[in-house]
């Protein structure tokens, strides 16, 4: 993630725990993108009912990177916007979690 231009394809996305719940559905995912973030989201297989409880329409109603060298938090939404992206690069990481990751958990 240099130069300010980032090519996804340089993004390295690494899964590291998936824990799908009974109770109300959903699935809490951790893992790390280019081992300098690290990442937990609640995905879900299908879209809120609520649209201002989504991050946009990736069906992921939390979300927080944080960089691992020094524990700052980089963005994070919690059914809302609490901390928005703190950089170009961050909103680029945002956006690719949002474009696949619930497709990656659930197959669709």
């Amino acid at each position: 993630m240099a130069n300010n231009k980032i090519d996804v394809t340089d993004l390295d996305l690494k899964i590291t725990k998936i824990e799908k719940r009974t109770s109300c559905g959903g699935a809490w995912v951790r893992g790390t993108i280019n081992d300098t973030v690290r990442f937990d989201a609640l995905v879900f297989a299908e879209h809120a009912e609520s649209e201002e409880y989504e991050l946009g329409r990736t069906k992921i109603s939390k979300l927080w990177i944080q960089e691992i060298k020094t524990k700052k938090t980089l963005f994070n939404f919690d059914r809302g916007l609490d901390v928005p992206a703190a950089t170009t690069e961050i909103q680029v990481v945002v956006d690719f979690l949002g474009c696949g990751l619930a497709d990656l958990v659930w197959g669709s």
